[in-house]
């Protein structure tokens, strides 16, 4: 049994620490961590799973960038602990964060990742959006949360800045 909640504050240190265990070193140095620094996850699509014990069992959040200068969900990292992983935490955490989303209004989503884990949630291949070098074109991934969202959106992904609105 797992409990899901949002993830709080003092918090943050623990997940770090749960996605320094899971992704090789260095991975603050990815382009997609340009649009992190200095901007808050969005707090209602951050979830963490804790097992039984209440230890962390498995991690997502959400960054808002821009693109066009539309909102977008950057999603990821997502994280399972090494003890949990084969269970179900990561699609559950996904389907789970992603309907979050839509009934929030978020209209798209985009992550740069492997397509074959990613696509049975709906994740296609997103054209005409460029992440920062050396990021690979062929790993940046685009969900529709809402018919047509992405539809003439082309160009460069942006940081969020404060005033930007969000969905």
């Amino acid at each position: 049994m797992y409990e899901l909640s949002e993830e709080r504050p003092e918090e943050w240190w623990e997940v770090e620490a749960l996605y320094d265990l899971c992704f090789a070193p260095g991975r603050t140095a990815l382009s997609s961590y340009r649009f992190r620094d200095g901007v808050d996850p969005v707090a209602a699509l951050s979830l963490v799973a804790r097992d039984a014990t209440g230890a962390l069992a498995a991690v997502i959040r959400y960054w808002p960038v821009t693109v066009a200068g539309e909102p977008v969900l950057l999603l990821g990292p997502i994280a399972v602990h090494p003890i949990h992983q084969g269970e179900g935490l990561g699609g559950w955490l996904m389907r789970e964060s992603l309907a979050r989303a839509r009934a929030q209004g978020w209209a798209r989503v985009m992550l740069v990742g492997d397509r074959p884990y990613y696509k049975r949630f709906g994740f296609e291949p997103l054209a005409g959006v460029e992440m920062p070098p050396p990021t690979n074109p062929d790993r940046i991934l685009k969900l529709e949360l809402q018919p047509g969202a992405w539809e003439g959106i082309t160009g460069k992904v942006c940081k969020w800045t404060r005033g930007a609105s969000e969905p």
